[in-house]
């Protein structure tokens, strides 16, 4: 397993996809699951940048392990913000009439649609929100 911890900004976003990246390098990833990736990266990143420790600032750290038998990876985001759990949210509403009174969801929906598993837990005060992808 290797980490990387920044601190919870939006701006460190490419620091967190080059780090993942850098990790993929030498197995062959398809664009198709890199580009999946990078989308989950960027909405949870953006919500721990944006709402985990607002108004104030803390870090973020992102742990990147890859997995045989099948062959995945496994993404960590780990904060000590606030507690909360996103896949406890009632589903997004896609309707027409939901997606014009939206009030959030939609990103976290994605990543469960895109991801093969998303986990949460609260461990040791940190929030604790786990992604896995097959390659």
């Amino acid at each position: 397993m290797e980490y990387l911890i920044v601190p919870a900004k939006t701006e460190e976003l490419d620091r967190v996809y080059d780090f993942v990246e850098g990790q993929l390098e030498s197995f062959d990833c398809p664009m198709r699951t890199l580009f999946q990736l990078r989308l989950a990266i960027e909405e949870i990143f953006i919500n721990i940048a944006s709402y985990a420790y607002a108004p104030k600032e803390g870090e973020a750290e992102v742990r990147c392990t890859v997995l045989e038998n099948p062959l995945r990876v496994e993404l960590q985001f780990l904060d000590g913000g606030t507690p909360f759990d996103p896949l406890a949210r009632e589903e997004a509403d896609t309707s027409p009439e939901g997606l014009m009174n939206r009030e959030g969801g939609l990103g976290i929906l994605l990543v469960k649609k895109t991801m093969d598993e998303v986990e949460y837990a609260y461990e040791d005060g940190r929030n604790v929100l786990t992604i896995r992808k097959n390659l």
